[in-house]
């Protein structure tokens, strides 16, 4: 059987962004609980490493289109995906706290390299009516990554966290080979910036970028304290890789983004989302003691989280077709810058606030922001999201 234009840039970049999301990028969280023992490290420290890891994602985010710009779209995910299998390879072998903060901010940077770059592949690569599933299809791969995190989490509970990130790397190279073998190399963009393209775009991007401020805050939070939370309660070990596992089987309802954007409209679907990972987080932080409460929140974090993701690609790509990849940019560099701050302020908290209250009151800003987009999605009509319509 064929694979189409659409069939193979989705397997494609689902493996990428698979490895570089949903295993590069959050594995960082998911160890956090073994290194601090291992390394000895204060909250201080493992908040601030954990802020850098988004940094070197905002600087992967910055470089893609300016290498894209010379090379082509596909150059950025073939270097995205070297910085994955070497930010791994260092954290594996990483004695002091210094090489692990050098190897997570490399691991972390892969993200940045890869992800905006595949909204001009399938614009340019791929019919219009494909579109919005390739798209959805290349952002769900992140589930992917994680049920394949919640794997080797479990195999390193037999081990070492170091376990991890030997298969990030392995994983990252075989992602890289398939990359390389089903997306065509495509030239540079030839035409010319329009003037006032980046007012214009500001404008078209207003409501999606503060969508992007509190949707990759709280996303952080979640990824980077949902284990150290489960390590200090009373569930067994493997919990924390079930959990993992659970939100990556639940996000795959992510590939059908495009088609609940069509019908409700991308706004509206961005707001559930939000108060989604609002519940999720306020689960987390009640109750997670509780079995059923911890696997209640993965699974719906899941659904929230993936299609969260998945909608702004679609989103940006509606409002703004023709410059597909920079406007997905700009609300992940938002994002990024979100994401940096996020976890540093939470690290500067907790010891007087609790992990806890932390939980709950980011679930009451993601969810009032939910509410708040819902209302302002209300206001436009039922076509809100849809300007090609």
């Amino acid at each position: 059987m064929t694979l189409s234009a659409g069939g193979r840039i989705g397997l494609a970049g689902a493996a990428v962004v698979g490895v570089a999301f949903g295993m590069a990028r959050y594995a960082y969280g998911l160890t956090l609980p073994s290194i601090r023992e291992d390394l000895g490290l204060s909250e201080l420290v493992l908040g601030l490493i954990a802020s850098a890891t988004f940094a070197g994602y905002l600087a992967g985010l910055l470089l893609a289109g300016r290498l894209a710009a010379r090379h082509g779209s596909r150059a950025p995910t073939t270097v995205g995906g070297v910085c994955g299998v070497l930010g791994a390879v260092i954290v594996t072998l990483a004695p002091s706290p210094w090489l692990l903060a050098v190897g997570v901010v490399l691991a972390g940077s892969a993200g940045g390299w890869v992800w905006a770059p595949y909204s001009d592949i399938v614009t340019r690569s791929v019919p219009l009516r494909q579109q919005p599933r390739a798209l959805a299809i290349i952002t769900t791969g992140t589930s992917g990554g994680l049920v394949l995190l919640g794997g080797l989490a479990a195999l390193a509970l037999l081990g070492s966290w170091r376990l991890v990130w030997v298969g990030i790397a392995l994983a990252a190279v075989a992602a890289a080979l398939v990359n390389l073998s089903l997306v065509p190399k495509t030239k540079p963009d030839s035409r010319p910036v329009a003037r006032g393209g980046a007012s214009s775009l500001v404008r078209a991007l207003r409501v999606p970028g503060a969508y992007s401020v509190v949707y990759f805050a709280v996303i952080v939070i979640y990824f980077t304290y949902a284990s150290d939370v489960l390590e200090h309660g009373t569930l067994p070990a493997a919990a924390v890789p079930a959990l993992y596992a659970a939100i990556g089987f639940c996000g795959m309802v992510g590939v059908a983004t495009g088609t609940f954007a069509r019908r409700i409209g991308s706004v509206r679907v961005a707001a559930l989302c939000l108060a989604t990972v609002g519940v999720a987080l306020a689960l987390l932080g009640l109750a997670s003691d509780s079995l059923i409460a911890t696997a209640v929140s993965a699974c719906i974090f899941g659904v929230g989280y993936m299609t969260g993701s998945a909608v702004l690609a679609v989103w940006t790509a509606e409002l703004v077709p023709e410059r597909a990849g920079a406007a997905f940019t700009a609300c992940l560099v938002v994002g990024a810058l979100s994401s940096v701050a996020a976890p540093a302020v939470a690290g500067a908290v907790i010891p007087g606030l609790g992990l806890g209250a932390l939980l709950v009151l980011t679930a009451a800003v993601s969810l009032l922001s939910g509410v708040a987009l819902i209302l302002h999605g209300s206001s436009r009509g039922p076509a809100v999201g849809d300007t090609r319509s």
